[in-house]
């Protein structure tokens, strides 16, 4: 499992000219999967971004998490985060999950995230063509895996 993410102070995603998922400030979390993932992997990830303290506090400090802030989450999916580009020139990506693997997953991470923070998580649609716009905080951009 692999996430990228982003401090933002708003970001939204666009399918097809309509916003279908949008925040104020919070976290965008690009989401990719391989076929090994399990659900150990989904909790940790979650309970990670959670803690994470990356919100400034009053001394301009790296120290408040996602949820001292009252921040929101943007979930994207990304298969393209397993683009595998070390040969040729075109992405090879056997490393990223299937649908039939990738979507439980998805839906499975996106739950555990809302059991933390209810009302405060939005996502894209799993496998469509997304216009992603986002204003980066910082910047701030971390890659997490595990």
């Amino acid at each position: 499992m692999r996430v990228v993410l982003q401090r933002v102070s708003e970001a939204s995603v666009t399918i097809e000219g309509s916003v279908v998922g949008e925040i104020g400030a919070g976290h965008v979390l690009l989401v990719g999967f391989t076929p090994g993932d399990s659900e150990e992997q989904l909790t940790w990830m979650a309970e990670k971004i959670i803690g994470l303290r990356v919100f400034s506090d009053e001394d301009g400090k790296m120290n408040l998490s996602l949820d001292d802030v009252g921040g929101a989450l943007l979930v994207v999916s990304q298969f393209t985060l397993y683009g595998d580009t070390r040969k040729g020139r075109r992405p090879s990506f056997v490393h990223a999950a299937p649908p039939e693997i990738a979507v439980p997953l998805y839906e499975r991470f996106v739950a555990l995230l809302e059991t933390h923070l209810p009302g405060r998580v939005a996502t894209g649609r799993f496998g469509a063509m997304m216009d992603v716009a986002l204003v980066n905080d910082g910047p701030v951009t971390l890659v997490l895996e595990r």
